[in-house]
Order: structure tokens, then C-alpha cells, then sequence
């Protein structure tokens, strides 16, 4: 049953790989309260679209990006960038944001250099080079009325001046919580704001995403290993020992089991837990602190859980019985953290709502209620063996005394 229970599991996670990019949120439009324009698209990301009008006779290019607060106090972001494509560093950006002091959306410019990236001092508006702005303002959807708000929609405006043989455009765009005085601070860190940034064809309208397909095979790696070895296996090994020791009919068989399933759990898990590793060395700046914390906590309780094995004291030795309690306490740490960092792994590959999920549940509830059958059968087979030791103790009693009296 462990061995199906398994591969089930492995299979409903394999559809996170073959799972397509989500897809553009809604239609974009081309027509905005003062301005008309002749071409729109959606972006892949952040429920963001552009529309724009190419001027061909003097390679300028006038457009308006289409996003959204996601807090009162928060910014978004536009830019392009004019050297490389798919990434922010380097970008010519203009941000709104509130005012500090008057409450007003403003809109300000902004250079993306590495120092920004890096994080090693505050993001601080200055004039924008290697790109020739005409004009730029942003408003709120909504006009005068409007407020900024969670959710708010605002668009922002621009006239740039294209090289006369270039018309593809690289741009960046994204969205942040907080403002200090007039520098924004960083952006959220999830897979989906790290890949705000396509390039588009101002004559055409065709928009190409360069998608980082091996990094996200490597997550989705990284998660199927540790959702079958911390999350399945390591809780699987744990209900073998509680419960097929107590079979005397299979004798030592028990343990075997249990050592073959912990081991290939570990094994699993230790692979997993490199492939994070490497993740993370190669995402700096991004960084999931809960998730990081727990895996290296996991991985670290069971290494001293395999490492223990080789210094189990033997059944005579009077220190046996501390040993044992330390690996039921450190065992049972390991399993839940596990299973607790698997789920918050959902929550980091944004999935909380897949299949996926709904399949490691459905194994870890089997898994549960397994444990359920088992531990109720345990203390039926307890309390009966109870009782009869009871009767026989009576009957021997009874027995003597009769003798007593005869």
C-alpha cells in the first residue's frame, strides 16, 4: 500500500510540471478616458496591460500600462530597458505612488541599478538616461474621485522616442507595498512579480515572454522529492514502527521495513533538500525565510536521526531507554515539520489551489486515517489482553483461596 499510496502521489505532482503558464488576465483595452490608441495587449502577470500608437514618421512611440495597487501606501511601477531584455536591472522606470505629504499620486523616474537590486542603499528618483521621455503623468481609474487603495487601477502615460531601425521594446513593470518618503521599497519576491517583464513589437503587437523553464522544472523537482520523502515516506516509516512492531507473527520484520522506508525517505530528501540549495543560490535576493527555516531544520533532525542509528545502545544497556526516547522525540519533530514545510512549499510555488495539493492531501489523509484503524485496533487488542489478564488473576485467586479453606 506505501509503494501505491507513492507513485499516486508522485503522479499527481508531475502535473505541476506539465501545468501551462497562467494565462493572461483579462482584455486589454485601447481606449482610456483622454486617449485613444491604435494597439493593446494583456501581460502575463499582475493583471497588467498596455496599449500604444506607433508615430513610424518620427519613430515615437506614445502608450499607456494599465495596473494595480495592492496597497494604500504601495507603488507601480513602468520602465523599459533599453540594453537587456528579460530582466530589471537596468531599466528606465517611472513609478506613481501617493505623496507623503500632499496624498496625490505623483510620478517620478527611476534608475534600476545593480546597487538597487543588491539592496545597498534607497531607491532614489533621478533623470532617466539612454532613454529620450518626452512626457509622462499618471492618473487614477476613476478620475478626481478615485482614491488609492488595495486594488485601485492606475495608468500611467508616456511619449518615447525610439531608435528609427528599433521597434521591439524590452519593459519591466511590477508593483510594491510601501513608499519611504519618495524611495519605494522592495517589490514581493514571488515567482510571479520576479517574471513582470516581456518584450513587444510596436508594429506588429506580437509579445514574446522569456520563460526560465528550467528553473521552474527544477522547483517543480525540488517539490515532487520532498513531498514524496518528508511529506509521505518519513510519516510512513513512523506509523511501521508504531504499529507492526506490536505483530509478533512477523517478528524483526518490522524494523527492517521501517529502516528501508526512513532510509529512501532520507535519501530522497537529501537530494531535495540540494536542489533548494541551489535554488536559492541562484535566486539572490529572493528569499522565503518560513520555508528555508523548516527545510533546513528537517533535513537537520534527520540526519541526527540516521546518524543515531549507529549508536544505538543495545536492550541491556541501561541507557537504551533514554536513547529511545530521544528518537520517538526527535522522529516525531521531523515528521511534522516536514509535513508542515511541504505545505508551505505550496504556498511558495503558488499552487495552494492545485491538483497537486488536493492529491498530497488526500494520500496524507489515507496515510491518517490508517493511522486511526490501526491505533483504535491497538487499544482493542490492549484492553481485551487486559481484561483476560485480569480474569486469570481472579480465577488464580479464587483458586487459592478455595485451597485455603478446603
Amino acid at each position: 500500500m506505501s509503494t501505491t499510496l507513492t507513485l499516486t502521489l508522485t503522479s499527481l505532482f508531475l502535473l505541476l510540471s506539465t501545468k501551462l503558464p497562467a494565462s493572461v488576465s483579462g482584455k486589454c483595452t485601447t481606449t482610456t478616458s483622454t486617449k485613444t490608441f491604435e494597439k493593446c495587449i494583456s501581460l502575463p502577470t499582475q493583471q497588467a496591460s498596455i496599449a500604444w500608437t506607433y508615430h513610424p514618421h518620427n519613430s515615437t512611440l506614445d502608450l499607456c500600462f494599465f495596473g494595480t495597487f495592492i496597497s494604500p501606501s504601495g507603488w507601480v511601477g513602468w520602465g523599459i530597458n533599453p540594453d537587456t531584455p528579460s530582466q530589471m536591472t537596468g531599466s528606465r522606470v517611472l513609478i506613481a505612488f501617493p505623496d507623503p505629504n500632499s496624498g496625490q499620486l505623483i510620478l517620478l523616474p527611476y534608475v534600476l541599478d545593480s546597487s538597487v537590486k543588491l539592496q545597498k542603499g534607497p531607491l532614489l528618483s533621478r533623470p532617466l538616461d539612454l532613454l529620450r521621455l518626452s512626457s509622462s503623468s499618471a492618473s487614477l481609474y476613476g478620475g478626481n474621485m478615485a482614491t488609492i487603495r488595495n486594488g485601485a487601477s492606475v495608468q500611467i502615460y508616456a511619449s518615447v522616442k525610439l531608435s528609427s531601425n528599433n521597434t521591439k521594446i524590452h519593459h519591466v513593470w511590477n508593483r510594491g507595498l510601501y513608499v519611504q518618503g519618495y524611495s519605494p521599497t522592495i517589490h514581493p519576491t514571488t515567482s510571479t512579480d520576479l517574471s513582470s517583464f516581456s518584450t513587444f513589437d510596436v508594429t506588429s503587437g506580437f509579445a514574446t515572454v522569456k520563460r526560465n523553464s528550467g528553473s521552474r522544472a527544477l522547483k517543480v523537482t525540488h517539490g515532487v522529492l520532498n513531498a514524496v520523502s518528508w511529506g509521505f515516506l518519513l510519516p510512513a516509516g513512523a506509523v511501521t514502527a508504531r504499529y507492526l512492531r506490536q505483530m509478533q507473527s512477523i517478528g524483526p520484520t518490522w524494523f527492517y521495513i521501517h529502516a528501508a522506508i526512513q532510509l529512501t525517505g532520507f535519501l530522497l530528501g537529501t537530494i531535495g533538500f540540494s536542489l533548494g540549495m541551489v535554488l536559492g543560490r541562484n535566486s539572490p535576493g529572493v528569499t522565503y525565510g518560513l520555508h528555508r527555516s523548516l527545510g533546513i531544520a528537517t533535513f537537520t533532525l534527520a540526519a541526527l536521526q540516521t546518524l543515531a542509528l549507529l549508536f544505538r545502545p543495545k536492550t541491556t544497556n541501561k541507557f537504551r531507554r533514554y536513547w529511545k526516547s530521544y528518537h520517538h522525540f526527535v522522529g516525531y519533530g521531523c515528521v511534522v515539520m516536514g509535513v508542515v514545510n511541504v505545505f508551505q512549499g505550496f504556498e511558495v510555488l503558488r499552487e495552494g489551489g492545485s491538483y497537486a495539493k488536493l492529491g498530497y492531501c488526500m494520500c496524507l489523509s489515507t496515510l491518517v486515517g490508517v493511522c486511526v484503524a490501526m491505533e483504535v485496533n491497538s487499544w482493542v487488542v490492549f484492553c481485551r489482553k487486559a481484561k483476560e489478564e485480569k480474569m486469570k488473576r481472579e480465577g488464580l485467586t479464587d483458586d487459592r483461596c478455595s485451597g485455603i479453606h478446603s
